[in-house]
């Protein structure tokens, strides 16, 4: 069952970043369906956060996305080579969200295969935020998207990990953000290969 907008506008950031872990993540793209079990997040704590592109309220036509009810996608290009996929959460004008960093590939495991030019039982195939957004076909096209529309869309297949499954660390190459590089805003499943380095607790 696709989860309802309802769902991502829930404001607390933090919960859902560690709620996503074991849902499903799916895209349709040219009538090809590619999912994976979501087995990495980063929050990002919208204003008061310096990780954060809202940090401070910023506002730009690249940012605007954000500050939209939770529910929707947020696609950027980082270091202009890789397409990161964000899912915006929260209500109107509190522009928090949750960066997908790894996905375990489950259904159309061939075409991942093909984007990424390497065996699905490689970890490198979706370990890694740019790495899981090309393993689902994410580029800047599927930007500012309902994310329980037709072509991304994530559903709840009933898997649970219990507290001691997940692991919180800091979040991975923020260290411009300072003190707020260190808060633990990263959650992963432990033992998981596809969740990407460093992995260790």
């Amino acid at each position: 069952m696709k989860l309802p907008h309802s769902y991502y506008q829930n404001p607390d950031v933090l919960f859902l970043a560690k709620d996503l872990l074991g849902k499903m993540l799916f895209t349709q793209i040219n009538d090809e369906i590619t999912a994976g079990i979501i087995v990495e997040t980063e929050a990002y704590f919208g204003v008061v956060d310096k990780a954060s592109h809202a940090y401070g309220g910023r506002r730009t036509d690249r940012t605007e996305i954000l500050y939209h009810e939770g529910g929707i996608s947020y696609v950027y290009l980082c270091y202009g080579i890789h397409h990161l996929f964000n899912i915006v959460t929260s209500v109107m004008d509190e522009p928090h969200a949750v960066l997908i960093r790894a996905i375990e590939p489950l259904i159309g495991k061939e075409i991942m295969e093909l984007r990424r030019n390497m065996p699905a039982t490689k970890a490198a195939i979706s370990s890694g935020p740019g790495s899981a957004a090309k393993a689902l076909g994410i580029d800047r096209s599927l930007n500012k998207k309902d994310i329980a529309g037709e072509e991304i869309w994530i559903e709840d297949q009933k898997i649970r990990y219990s507290d001691d499954e997940i692991i919180a660390t800091p979040r991975v190459g923020v260290a411009y953000a300072q003190e707020d590089a260190l808060l633990p805003w990263r959650f992963f499943v432990k033992g998981n290969k596809y969740v990407s380095k460093p992995n260790k607790v």
